[in-house]
């Protein structure tokens, strides 16, 4: 049964990272973006990772340090691992370089041929190319752990957790195919590095679980579960929600994220 749930942890890991491609294809083979569809996809995104963090995923790590340092000391940890978490990320986002960041959003209409012009003059294209698909896997590595991690401890959140990373790394596709495009002039080679960056998130799996593995107990799955609500809710924060806003009407977003949250609260419901 362990077995069984490590490999569903892994194939849904796999699933959420390699939606990169996805949002590659939609770059190459779409005209315009649908603005739209994309604004209340985030917004769905971000509130399923909200809503499992604080409903879900937080608790967990409460009850996790409870059992294993007592009521104040569990609760005292499972904050402290939260804002670690969001500590974490923060520090990636940090000295990641905003036009390279794949987290700063583009569009399809980027590939037109006057903006590749602007950019040339203002950028070097092939440091834009291979710092996107760097920022791209680096930011990818805890995301991926924290699929896997979510995945492994309960089953019933992980569909759900990895649908909306997945749909996270589709526009995340689109930032990063723009650029390597710019820097390579080759629209099958964008797309593969592209695709390949989304490969980082199941590395990420794999490597925290082997490092991890030795010393399973209570109180580190606490702190994993603290660490993962934080960065999901930063991820939802400083990305998602402003992406959604960026990419359509702040109503379009709102509606999705009140979405995202009540096909959350639904699948817990139906699990209990």
């Amino acid at each position: 049964m362990e077995e069984y749930n490590v490999l569903f942890a892994f194939a849904l890991t796999m699933f959420a990272g390699l939606s990169t491609g996805i949002g590659s294809l939609m770059a190459f083979f779409t005209k315009r973006t649908n603005t739209r569809f994309l604004s209340v996809s985030l917004g769905f995104s971000a509130g399923v990772m909200i809503y499992v963090s604080f409903v879900e995923i937080l608790p967990e790590s409460i009850h996790q340090f409870v059992e294993s340092f007592g009521d104040k000391a569990g609760n005292w940890y499972a904050v402290l691992s939260f804002f670690a978490g969001i500590l974490f990320i923060a520090i990636i986002d940090k000295f990641v370089p905003s036009y390279e960041n794949p987290h700063e959003m583009r569009k399809v209409e980027d590939f037109q041929p006057q903006s590749v012009a602007i950019i040339q003059k203002e950028k070097n294209l092939m440091r834009m190319g291979t710092m996107a698909a760097l920022a791209i896997a680096i930011h990818n590595f805890p995301e991926g752990l924290a699929t896997f991690m979510a995945a492994l401890a309960d089953p019933g959140i992980a569909i759900p957790i990895a649908v909306a990373i997945a749909i996270h790394n589709i526009p995340e596709g689109i930032a990063v195919a723009v650029p390597i495009f710019f820097a390579t002039g080759n629209r099958k080679k964008a797309f593969w590095l592209s695709f390949l960056s989304g490969m980082s998130e199941p590395v990420g799996a794999f490597v925290g679980y082997m490092i991890l593995r030795p010393f399973m107990s209570e109180g580190l799955f606490g702190a994993m579960f603290g660490v993962i609500a934080g960065i999901m809710v930063f991820i939802s924060l400083d990305e998602l929600l402003p992406g959604a806003e960026e990419y359509g009407e702040h109503h379009y977003s709102i509606y999705g994220l009140v979405a995202g949250m009540a096909v959350m609260a639904l699948s817990l419901l139906l699990f209990i």
